[in-house]
């Protein structure tokens, strides 16, 4: 768990140096280094309370950092009022004057900065935006990804150096919600700018950005770009928020070559020492993780068809739900209870149903190894995750 985090790249268009917020005796935010890329696409993601709103605010200029500055570009803005910053922020609600149509709605910011000839700039914002047709008609005529996108507009005709959005699909259902995401990274990658965006949904922060900070408990966990996350998590906490893991209890045995190997279970089994984000002294403790979709299920009567060289234990089917693109299934082992399994419906063995014995294999390529010090269940819902929201 780190108290720190940045990014490798170039220069930032967000700088956060020792940023903290206390508010009384609770730490909203405990001390952070933080650099948003310029140009990229920045995701802040965590469950309610952990930090990522008042992060956001401080960066807006709308909550005041306990210690440590807010620089944007190369400009230290800590004691700057929020209007004089280069920020616009968009909110879950849209918060769009429903006396006005579309087309005045997104030319406010221009002519209250007394900007007299707004027509260019309005009609190339709303083509961006897709809405150019929708100019004259009213908030409360357009569907909820139209005024969120209307939001959008509004706050990028002002042409600010970074774009802040906090929670902003929130409120729209599921599919409008992956319509909006693909629509988001669009807008952003042809405006190119600064995109820091604030979520709790694992699967919008991995769609969307470029780069994720999993923050928890006001820390941020781990900072990287998506698929480094979820394929080489350095926490539990990590593992089980970015997705599903199964993480095995087991008892480091040695080394062969450049691999580990670790007992659980009776079961020997392999995982890389590159992917290992723990010690690897021999008889000392270790959880190896896996994640479902790398696990294949074969009937305990075909075992002898798995190719040599691939971790495997053997189990009974406890569960398992057909949702469609997938069936998942839950294991019980000797290594542990509840594994599990996702497998792809393309040919469905029939033998796999609850009290079947089955043997679980994977590339040991695909395993990770964590600390077993921390909790297996961090991460999962209502676990290692602070439950009061403060913005």
């Amino acid at each position: 768990m780190t108290e720190t985090a940045s990014t490798s790249r170039g220069g930032g268009d967000v700088r956060l140096t020792g940023i903290s917020k206390t508010y009384g005796s609770f730490q909203a935010v405990r001390p952070l280094d933080l650099t948003v890329p310029q140009g990229s696409f920045f995701a802040l993601l965590g469950a309610s309370g952990c930090g990522k709103t008042t992060t956001l605010r401080m960066i807006a200029g709308l909550e005041d950092p306990t210690t440590g500055t807010v620089h944007l570009g190369d400009k230290d803005v800590t004691d700057l009022p929020p209007y004089k910053r280069p920020v616009n922020t968009v909110f879950q609600s849209y918060a769009l004057f429903p006396h006005l149509d579309i087309y005045e709605n997104v030319a406010f910011g221009l002519r209250r900065r007394g900007i007299k000839s707004v027509r260019e700039d309005v009609g190339a914002m709303l083509d961006l935006v897709q809405l150019g047709d929708f100019a004259k008609r009213k908030p409360h005529q357009l569907s909820g990804g139209q005024q969120q996108r209307v939001a959008v507009a509004r706050a990028l005709i002002n042409r600010p150096q970074v774009l802040l959005l906090d929670e902003p699909l929130g409120a729209l259902d599921l599919k409008l919600r992956r319509q909006m995401q693909l629509e988001l990274k669009r807008i952003q990658t042809e405006v190119g700018i600064t995109f820091v965006h604030v979520t709790h949904d694992q699967e919008e922060a991995m769609t969307m950005a470029d780069t994720v900070a999993v923050m928890n408990a006001g820390r941020v966990e781990q900072l990287g770009a998506p698929a480094d996350l979820y394929e080489n998590p350095k926490t539990t906490f990590v593992a089980n928020f970015l997705g599903t893991s199964n993480l095995i209890e087991a008892e480091i045995a040695g080394k062969h070559g450049d691999d580990v190997v670790v007992t659980a279970g009776g079961a020997k089994l392999l995982l890389p020492a590159g992917r290992c984000a723990a010690p690897t002294a021999s008889g000392g403790k270790l959880l190896i993780g896996v994640r479902p979709e790398k696990i294949s299920l074969t009937h305990a009567d075909d075992a002898g068809v798995i190719p040599a060289g691939r971790n495997r234990v053997t189990g009974r089917i406890a569960d398992s739900s057909f949702i469609g693109v997938s069936t998942q299934y839950v294991i019980d082992s000797p290594v542990g209870p509840g594994l599990e399994v996702y497998a792809q419906n393309i040919e469905r063995d029939t033998r796999l149903v609850p009290g079947a014995e089955v043997v679980l294999h994977w590339n040991p390529a695909h395993s990770f190894g964590l600390d077993a010090e921390q909790s297996p269940l961090a991460g999962t819902v209502g676990v290692g995750a602070v439950d009061e929201e403060v913005s």
